[in-house]
């Protein structure tokens, strides 16, 4: 079944890239949505892209330093 899309929006932007590629606009299409799929199927969730530097902080043992306004004033060096 053939895809109609009626957005100029989405004419363009398939123009462009197809100018881009030097192919056809339903190469372009294609191959954008073929990307895009490839690209959901690969994301990471961002819990699981976190975990290792939640793991890194978590072997740092804790210094016993209360971090409050004041520490953090020392830092900047605000007065």
């Amino acid at each position: 079944m053939p895809l109609n899309i009626r957005s100029e929006d989405v004419n363009q932007l398939a123009e462009a890239l197809a100018r881009r590629m030097r192919t056809t606009k339903t190469e372009a299409v294609k191959l954008a949505l073929e990307n895009e799929l490839e690209r959901q199927d690969q994301r990471i969730p961002l819990k699981e892209r976190l975990r290792p530097i939640q793991d890194r902080i978590r072997k740092r043992p804790a210094t016993g330093l209360e971090a409050d306004k004041a520490f953090y004033d020392d830092l900047s060096d605000a007065n």
